[in-house]
């Protein structure tokens, strides 16, 4: 390989930016190809500028199915740049990029969809419920900073080049699990306190005494199961039998409407 380097920071920087393109031109035959290409572009026409060739070699394996992570891609782009640099083998380059995109994006689902954002977003809807301004300040900062360690991640790649491989390959399903079971955890102590559901029928025993089903029943014998019950319903609904999210969204809407005029809830 090559030892000829004629990308800089600044290349990288740009192409750390660039990244936001990923799913310019998402589809469901190549899925993120189109965006993950054009981010590339501007440093692969650099490397290849005197290689038509070399050039249309790379757009064309660049352009084949890819579904990775918004937020990891630049450390794959990195990488997978700096062996283009190097000249190296179109399989070896082809092969690291279908090895890598399925961790980084169970890694990147793991750690910011399931974990960090909920985590959050929790927090501060909270906070912004008790008239605090802090908690959308929080929640817009942790945007800001999943957005500048996106330059950190696209260096990262670059410079490690192959060196990274093995660590993101043997390190990705532990990773990836960790985040995963305390994303659950924290998700599961949320659901008792942001999902409520009480009953507010009342049976009346005799003339002095009327039993609350919400407190005297429900809550004696399991609390919060109604919202952990209608949270699984969810869930089910959602995962076995594929029903769109917006589509539960609008029953719950109507659910929630027609059990309170009825004096169900």
């Amino acid at each position: 390989m090559a030892s000829n380097k004629v990308l800089d920071k600044k290349d990288i920087t740009k192409l750390a930016f660039t990244s936001m393109f990923l799913q310019a031109s998402f589809n469901y035959e190549r899925m993120q190809a189109g965006g993950f290409l054009c981010a590339q572009l501007p440093a692969l026409k650099k490397i290849y500028k005197d290689d038509k060739e070399g050039l249309s070699a790379a757009m064309k394996d660049n352009l084949e199915f890819i579904n990775t992570h918004p937020n990891l891609v630049g450390f794959l782009m990195g990488l997978l740049i700096s062996l283009e640099e190097a000249h190296a083998d179109r399989n070896t380059i082809k092969g690291l990029k279908v090895a890598l995109f399925a961790p980084l994006a169970g890694i990147g689902d793991a750690i910011f969809w399931f974990t960090i954002l909920p985590i959050v977003a929790g927090i501060s809807a909270s906070m912004a419920i008790e008239g605090s301004i802090v908690g959308p300040i929080i929640f817009f900062l942790t945007y800001v900073v999943i957005f500048a360690l996106r330059f950190v991640w696209t260096h990262l790649g670059y410079n490690l080049g192959t060196k990274a491989v093995g660590t993101i390959t043997e390190g990705a399903e532990k990773i990836g699990r960790a985040a995963t079971i305390l994303g659950c955890t924290v998700i599961g102590g949320l659901i008792a306190n942001y999902v409520s559901i009480a009953v507010a029928i009342e049976i009346p025993v005799n003339e002095a005494k009327t039993v609350m089903v919400q407190a005297d029943f429900f809550d004696k014998i399991f609390p919060n199961i109604l919202s952990i019950g209608y949270v699984f319903l969810m869930y089910y609904f959602l995962k076995q039998k594929k029903v769109s999210p917006v589509v539960l969204i609008v029953c719950t809407f109507v659910l929630a409407i027609v059990c309170s005029f009825f004096g169900i809830l």
